[in-house]
């Protein structure tokens, strides 16, 4: 059986939880990180050096950690020609999708989601809050402008690029209403209400952020 570690409040464990669950894998979750500890012991640290989560062990042996490489991982391996792609342009736009979620989306939302939802307000950080909607919105109206002519971010079936993607809308949709108000982004909001809808993202993107 697939084994994760990681809580389920991290998005980069959700990502996992989910493509999981898209694939109907059996799967044991082992909650770890924060409140829950486990990534500092010796154990967590042999399977990965670096105490994050999240990190899996397959039922073949392999172990991996760093959340995009897992749902490649797991995709390739139980979803050929699936979630995915098989031809080479095809796979690669995934690819591209999932490399932008990690490097490009997520740190500039970061500061928003730590400031309003794992910040008290007392300490937040009005002016970083600020400057990570500044730098967010403009990649949302990106994203709202590919998706007005493709219902899933590599075309008209999902693929492994949409689970980044989606779960990463999942936190940015799930701030605060009384401190964000957010734009209208029609296509981008028809987009993740189709992913929500998704009987295996049950218990990944209808979850509050904590």
């Amino acid at each position: 059986m697939l084994q994760i570690w990681g809580r389920l409040s991290s998005i980069n464990v959700r990502k996992v939880v989910w493509c999981a669950q898209e694939l109907g894998l059996a799967f044991q979750r082992t909650d770890a990180g924060r409140q829950f500890g486990v990534v500092q012991t010796p154990a967590y640290r042999a399977l990965n050096p670096n105490g994050l989560v999240p990190t899996i062990e397959d039922d073949d042996g392999v172990r991996l950690w760093e959340s995009n490489v897992i749902v490649r991982y797991l995709c390739a391996r139980h979803s050929a020609g699936g979630l995915y792609p098989e031809p080479l342009a095809a796979r690669f736009d995934a690819e591209r999708w999932m490399d932008w979620q990690q490097t490009t989306l997520n740190p500039a939302g970061r500061d928003a989601f730590m400031q309003w939802v794992r910040t008290s307000a007392e300490r937040r950080d009005a002016a970083a809050a600020a400057r990570s909607v500044h730098a967010t919105e403009p990649l949302l109206a990106l994203l709202d402008t590919h998706l007005a002519t493709r219902a899933y971010m590599s075309g008209d079936r999902l693929t492994m690029a949409d689970i980044p993607i989606g779960c990463e809308l999942h936190r940015w949709f799930g701030l605060p209403a009384d401190l964000y108000a957010r734009p209208a982004w029609p296509n981008l909001e028809r987009y993740f209400a189709a992913l929500r809808d998704r009987p295996a993202a049950g218990g990944v993107l209808d979850l509050a952020l904590e």
